[in-house]
């Protein structure tokens, strides 16, 4: 039954790609029945592919955890090349383009889990790798960054706890202290910089689940009591073990220039190289501070920003905030607005925050929140996704390996200065410097990660740059987020780059469809709309898709 229905939803989906290249192929010649139905069978078969490979990802468990050793991965590893024959006997080439970009998908993630194996290995090398419990949940598809198959989202959870609950937190709880024992075994890798990192997650991961005992208190039951009592033990020796440790690791962190290129075209599909996001970072980062200072002189008779300082006033302002700019998506037709889309902002908007605890981004929110709202296009996606699923089975849910930060950190950041342009802040105008200051921080954040993954910079080096390049001081080095993100970027190559990247593949798109469309037919509304239609996948996909345009596509068959 289960099987059927997920071969259904392959048929469906194949149906609606038949349909759309019918209406783009009108006044053609498209293929008759008998090619169509060879073509079902073949997709058929790469929704059933897509589905042995997801099951096969998931690790099986040793004494209650996920396996990571060395001989359970060196066997799957092993295991992938059939995979590969099988996605290579599939023939595409009489394929409706969307069932090609299918295709591509499956191959990217296949060349993940060969690059995680070769390459970065997260369980040797990455001890945040080993970080089960997560208090909040990721304004993306899934968890940046290389996470375990068994993490504890404790943002799903409401307290009190029902019983049901109650056993569902207990069974996370249960797999830490295996796990972190296996840990201790597997991690055998020398690059310091990630490992001396990691060893913050595994202690924030003792004061959460301390925090967690603390809210359950004694009324908890007794097996959630001793759960909890067992998990933050692990979790303290482990840390403890981890800072024995570190004095000995000296190695470099970075992957180095070649597998960055390997991995940036391969995995994450997008067609650039090492040196070519440095080009383009240091660009947008010129760019952004050049533009910074046009308009602080344009505005330098303007009244100054004035920082929200209390908790009504936050409330207010980010409230109405949010009402002004759905207002304005929707009035001035900029994307397809649902009803879903207020709800999925408000409800992310944070609260009042101190100027001394203000990291780089609430310091722009408390001058002007709306400047981080756009960027919240992150909820509108989830919201997509959640409400109005897919049909594809294969872009139905997050991509693995991060393959989607392209789409979803490049959209994300490109309309905070899409919007500004198209007449968001008319009425605010040094609103519109923020936008260039939150620029320029994105590209100093990525250059620097692009020197430390080369193992030209540490990852402490990558973070002065990071501060030293961020306009008016508001990249702290006293507070937490400078660190997480050099951390994470460290740990996921590819990532610190795609917000600037990906927005500039974006824009790339829409010149490009924008010509194809014609000046008498294009409008923004429609442009986002077919982008969101596709999913949150590799932009160089989106482009193929809605232009037809190959010629990105070589750089990944090489």
């Amino acid at each position: 039954m289960h099987e059927k229905f997920r071969l259904g939803a392959g048929r469906q989906w194949l149906q609606s790609v038949l349909l759309m290249t019918m209406v783009l192929c009108a006044g053609t010649a498209v293929a008759g029945q008998h090619e169509q139905a060879d073509m079902t069978a073949g997709y058929n078969e790469l929704v059933a592919l897509f589905n042995d490979w997801r099951e096969f990802e998931q690790p099986p468990l040793l004494d209650g955890a996920p396996d990571y050793t060395e001989r359970r991965l060196a066997a799957a590893h092993a295991e992938l090349p059939r995979f590969f024959k099988r996605l290579d006997s599939i023939d595409t080439s009489d394929w409706p383009i969307p069932a090609q970009v299918d295709w591509y998908l499956v191959r990217a993630e296949l060349n993940g889990f060969d690059f995680n194996y070769r390459v970065l290995r997260p369980w040797a090398r990455d001890p945040a790798f080993y970080q089960s419990v997560w208090t909040y949940q990721s304004d993306t598809p899934a968890h940046e960054g290389p996470t375990h198959h068994a993490v504890l989202e404790l943002w799903t959870y409401e307290f009190p706890l029902t019983r049901a609950q109650e056993r569902r937190l207990v069974g996370d709880l249960q797999v830490i202290p295996p796990l972190l024992q296996q840990a201790r075994r597997n991690l055998t890798g020398n690059a310091r910089d990630l490992w001396v990192a990691g060893i913050k997650n595994i202690r924030d991961q003792h004061r959460d689940l301390e925090g967690i005992a603390e809210t359950v208190g004694d009324k908890a039951s007794r097996r959630l009591r001793t759960a909890l009592a067992e998990a933050t033990s692990a979790t303290a020796e482990f840390a403890d073990w981890l800072e024995a440790e570190s004095a000995s690791k000296d190695g470099p962190s970075g992957i180095g220039k070649d597998n960055y290129t390997w991995h940036l075209q391969n995995v994450h599909l997008v067609p650039m190289t090492w040196e070519d996001e440095v080009r383009l970072l240091k660009r947008e980062l010129d760019r952004a501070w050049a533009s910074l200072r046009l308009e602080e002189h344009r505005n330098r008779d303007v009244p100054p920003m004035v920082s929200i300082e209390s908790v009504e006033e936050y409330d207010r302002r980010a409230n109405q905030s949010v009402t002004d700019y759905i207002a304005w998506l929707r009035d001035e037709q900029v994307i397809p607005v649902p009803d879903y889309y207020d709800q999925a902002l408000r409800a992310k908007i944070g609260a009042f925050i101190p100027k001394d605890q203000r990291n780089f981004f609430w310091t722009a929110v408390h001058f002007e929140p709306t400047t981080l709202w756009t960027h919240f296009y992150h909820w509108f996606d989830l919201a997509d996704m959640r409400e109005k699923p897919h049909v594809s089975p294969i872009r139905r849910g997050p991509l693995l390996y991060n393959i989607w930060d392209s789409r979803a950190e490049g959209m994300a950041t490109g309309v905070e200065e899409m919007f500004m342009h198209a007449g968001l802040y008319d009425d605010n105008p040094h609103a519109r410097e923020i936008v260039w200051v939150m620029l320029a921080q994105r590209a100093a954040r990525g250059l620097g990660s692009l020197y430390a993954h080369a193992n030209m910079m540490t990852m402490e080096e990558a973070a002065d740059f990071h501060v030293q390049w961020t306009p008016r001081g508001w990249m702290r080095k006293d507070l937490d987020l400078l660190a997480f993100e050099q951390h994470l970027y460290l740990r996921q190559p590819g990532y610190g780059t795609s917000y600037v990247t990906g927005k500039y593949l974006i824009e790339q798109l829409l010149a490009e469809r924008s010509r194809q469309v014609g000046d008498a037919r294009f409008n923004l509304h429609d442009f986002f709309a077919e982008v969101n239609a596709v999913g949150v996948i590799p932009v160089s996909m989106i482009r193929w898709q809605l232009t037809g345009n190959d010629d990105q596509i070589h750089q990944f068959t090489q």
